[in-house]
């Protein structure tokens, strides 16, 4: 089935809440329609882009072209070995809802990303993360249809090169695949990932230790820290954690004795991008009709009726001030469409 609308508003297909509108906007719920409709699509619409929920777009402008929505669905085990079992997610199916559905399951691998918005196809494409776990740590493979031959292609894990927030489907094959399934590998036996942030800390009041648990503390700390998009709208994390040298990490660890920080490797640290902002006071900050959750630094967030470039704005005059402060450059997590990312 695919549903069609024409200068279709996208205020509730991006969580930023930006009112903007597409000149096409389509749906699709199986592979099939997908093969159906792209051709008919290509021929009026030079400019075509594939959305998930929205969660991490910033749209800075109308969007003259077609914008195409999967509503696949399905969650299917495709095989199971006696340590692991293979999972096989319709892109259109929502994260947490997927993620919910392997903790009911006792299936572990996931379980540290509950309660992140977006939906399962984008979650291959950005790689998404949390407490030390990304999507390339479970997924198995990615099913694609190929946008110029319309033929299905299949991407393993190493072919995807993930990196962090990053994958050949936001890299240089941006625009050329649209995931249409992601096969995960869940363990039956997980070992718990506990040492990021302060979920042992949270976890310390619990006698005994489970998947379900484990959900339902960081989907707390996740809801205590991260204003709900229907509230105020944001896209959760705005900018990535930058990772930095040893010795650049060392020289302002000196100064910063108190700064947070993540060992990358043995040549690398992350520096958590919300303690920067912190520190040079945006946090709580508002500038017009955009501003800074007063909870978490790196949240950015619309108090109402902003546009896309006031967000820009701001964000810029973060950038800004982090890299006067500290000399260290931070980056958007989030898409900018119709405009490049701050510098």
């Amino acid at each position: 089935m695919v549903i069609q609308h024409t200068n279709y508003s996208l205020l509730d297909h991006n969580t930023f809440g930006i009112d903007v509108s597409a000149h096409y906007f389509y749906e699709y719920s199986s592979v099939a329609d997908l093969k159906t409709l792209l051709p008919k699509v290509q021929q009026h619409s030079s400019t075509i882009l594939s959305i998930g929920a929205g969660s991490n777009l910033l749209f800075l402008s109308d969007f003259d072209g077609a914008i195409l929505h999967s509503a696949i669905g399905g969650i299917e085990i495709v095989q199971e070995t006696p340590t692991a079992v293979f999972v096989r997610v319709g892109a259109g199916i929502v994260w947490d809802d997927f993620v919910a559905w392997a903790v009911e399951h006792e299936l572990g691998g996931i379980e540290n990303l509950s309660y992140i918005p977006g939906e399962v196809g984008a979650s291959a494409v950005q790689n998404i993360g949390a407490y030390g776990v990304e999507a390339k740590d479970v997924i198995h493979q990615v099913t694609t249809l190929d946008l110029a031959t319309l033929e299905p292609r299949v991407f393993s894990n190493e072919e995807c090169k993930f990196a962090y927030r990053q994958s050949i489907f936001k890299g240089k094959d941006k625009g050329k695949y649209i995931v249409t399934s992601v096969d995960f590998c869940l363990q039956k036996n997980p070992v718990f990932q506990l040492s990021y942030g302060n979920i042992s800390k949270e976890l310390a009041a619990y006698k005994t230790l489970s998947l379900a648990i484990i959900r339902q503390v960081i989907v707390a700390i996740r809801k205590s820290k991260l204003p709900e998009p229907k509230e105020e709208g944001n896209a959760g994390s705005f900018f990535m954690n930058p990772v930095v040298s040893k010795a650049k990490f060392h020289l302002l660890h000196q100064e910063y004795p108190e700064m947070p920080y993540y060992e990358v490797d043995a040549e690398r640290v992350k520096i958590p991008a919300g303690w920067l902002i912190d520190q040079c006071g945006w946090k709580g900050k508002t500038i017009g009709r955009v501003g800074v959750h007063s909870k978490q630094a790196l949240v950015l967030v619309n108090k109402g009726g902003a546009t896309g470039k006031e967000v820009v704005h701001l964000s810029k005059e973060i950038c800004k001030s982090v890299a006067e402060r500290f000399a260290i450059t931070i980056s958007p997590e989030v898409n900018f469409i119709g405009k490049p990312e701050c510098e």
